[in-house]
C-alpha cells in the first residue's frame, strides 16, 4: 500500500474528484475498457490512485494497484525521449545532427541526412510504420516456419510471443526494411513509429547499451520504478499481475499477455523505441514527478530544468509537438475538439498510447494525470469507444475542475 496525501493538502477538492469514478464506471459499462488505473498528483504528492473494473470482460480478475499495463506509445516519451534528453545533456548527441552521424547502416541512404530534431518532431518524412510481420506470415496470417520456431535455440532466439521465437538474423533485414521505406515530402507532420525505432537505436549506438538496460540504469532503478520494464515476463513478473491486450487473429494467434501488443516491437524482441514498456501508474508517476520537479527526485539529479523546458516546449510551425513529447493543440481556446483538455496550459506535455494509456504533466499547475487501460482487450484496435466517448479527456477535464481556485474579492468603494 502506498502513502497517498489528501487532495485538499494540495488544493484539490476530493469531492469533485469523485466524478473520475463515474467516468471510469461508465466507460467500463460501455465496453470501452475492461478496467483501468487512474492517478492524480499535484505539487509532488500523489493524491488519487484508484483502480476500476477487471483485466478482461469476464470479470474474473480485478485491476489492482500492482497491475502492469502495456504502455504502447507512452514508451516513446517514458523510455526513448528521456534517454535522448540524457544524451543531449551529456553533450553526446546534437539535436541538429543527421541520423547517419549516429547509425552506421543508414549512411548512403536517403535516411542518412535526416535531422534528429525533425525525427523527434515527426516531420522527417518517415512512413508511419513498416509492418515487419507481414512477410513472415502466410496468406491466412499464420507464422511461417522459416521465420519462427516454437522452441528457442541459438538461431531462433528472439521471443515474439508464447512458443514463438524469431530467427535473430532477421533483425538486420528488419533494419534494412526501415532504411528502404519510402520518404514522404519533408516539412510535413506524419506521426511515425519509425521515428522512434530509429531514436531507440541512436540511444543504443551512443550508450553501448540496449534501450531496456540504458533506461533501467539511468531512470527506473534510481527512481525505484519497480514495475516499469520491457519484457516483464522475462523479468519474473507473474502473468497474473499483467493486463492482457489483444486476442490476435493474425500473426501471433493468441491472447497477448506480458508480450508487447505492438507487432513491430514484438519482432524486435519486445524492446523498441516506440513501444514495449510496461508499468503501473504509481511507478510511472515517479518519472513525471521528477520532470515536474525540475529534474530532481529523492536526492537524485537527472536533468537540468533547461533541458526539460527545451524538450517539452513547442518546436514546430506545422504541428503541436515538442521534442518527443506530445502537447496541447495550440488553438485549444477556440478549437471545438480541444486536446488533451481545454484547461491544459501550453506548458503541458505527455503522450497517449494505442492500448488505452495516457500521461499528462502540466508544470503551470504542477499537476500530473495518468490513466492506464487495455482498451484493445480482447477485440483489438477496432474498439474505438475510449476515443469516441472522450474518456481520457473527460477525466483530465474533471481533474482540472477539481482544483480549488481562489475567489477574487471585489472591493467596492463607498459613495
Amino acid at each position: 500500500m502506498y502513502k497517498i496525501s489528501t487532495p485538499e493538502s494540495v488544493g484539490i477538492s476530493s469531492s469533485k474528484l469523485k466524478v473520475l469514478a463515474a467516468i471510469a464506471d461508465s466507460a467500463i459499462g460501455a465496453h470501452a475498457i475492461p478496467g483501468c488505473q487512474v492517478l492524480v498528483a499535484r505539487k509532488g504528492q500523489v493524491v488519487y490512485y484508484k483502480t476500476f473494473g477487471h483485466l478482461n470482460y469476464d470479470s474474473l480478475e480485478p485491476v489492482t494497484r500492482g497491475t502492469l499495463y502495456d504502455l504502447a506509445s507512452v514508451t516513446k516519451v517514458s523510455a526513448t525521449t528521456v534517454s535522448i534528453m540524457k544524451l543531449y545533456e551529456q553533450k553526446k548527441l546534437d539535436l541538429h545532427a543527421t541520423l547517419g552521424t549516429y547509425i552506421p547502416w543508414v549512411r548512403g541512404s536517403d535516411k542518412d541526412t535526416l535531422h534528429i530534431d525533425d525525427i523527434l518532431l515527426h516531420q522527417a518524412g518517415l512512413q508511419p510504420d513498416v509492418f515487419f510481420y507481414r512477410e513472415a506470415v502466410d496468406s491466412l496470417g499464420r507464422p511461417l516456419s522459416y521465420f519462427f520456431r516454437e522452441i528457442p535455440d541459438t538461431l531462433y532466439s528472439v521471443r515474439v510471443a508464447d512458443n514463438m521465437y524469431l530467427r535473430k538474423d532477421w533483425l538486420d533485414t528488419m533494419n534494412l526494411r526501415v532504411v528502404q521505406s519510402p520518404l514522404s515530402l519533408p516539412a510535413k507532420y506524419v506521426y511515425s513509429d519509425l521515428d522512434f525505432i530509429y531514436l531507440g537505436q541512436v540511444v543504443e549506438q551512443l550508450s553501448g547499451k540496449t534501450l531496456n538496460k540504458y533506461t533501467a540504469d539511468n531512470f527506473y532503478k534510481p527512481l525505484s520504478m519497480y514495475t516499469t520494464t520491457f519484457t516483464p515476463k522475462e523479468k519474473g513478473f507473474s502473468i497474473a499481475n499483467i493486463a492482457p491486450t489483444e486476442k490476435e487473429k493474425l500473426f501471433r494467434l493468441e491472447l497477448l499477455r506480458g508480450d508487447v501488443h505492438d507487432p513491430s516491437a514484438a519482432m524486435y524482441g519486445g524492446v523498441a523505441g516506440h513501444a514495449g514498456l510496461f508499468s503501473n501508474a504509481y511507478d510511472l508517476a515517479k518519472l513525471y514527478l521528477m520532470l515536474l520537479n525540475g529534474g530532481n527526485w529523492n536526492g537524485h539529479h537527472f536533468f537540468s530544468r533547461q533541458t526539460i523546458n527545451l524538450f517539452t516546449g513547442y518546436h514546430s510551425d506545422i504541428s503541436r509537438r515538442g521534442y518527443g513529447f506530445d502537447k496541447p493543440e495550440k488553438d485549444n481556446a477556440t478549437n471545438g475538439d480541444p486536446y488533451p483538455s481545454v484547461y491544459a496550459s501550453p506548458e503541458t506535455f505527455g503522450h497517449t498510447g494505442f492500448t488505452g494509456t495516457c500521461v499528462w504533466a502540466d508544470p503551470k499547475e504542477d499537476l500530473l494525470f495518468i490513466m492506464l487501460s487495455n482498451r484493445v482487450c480482447p477485440y483489438g484496435g477496432e474498439n474505438m469507444l475510449l476515443s469516441t466517448l472522450s474518456v481520457r479527456r473527460n477525466m483530465l477535464d474533471a481533474v482540472y475542475k477539481a482544483i480549488n481556485r481562489k475567489k477574487k474579492t471585489v472591493v467596492r468603494k463607498k459613495g
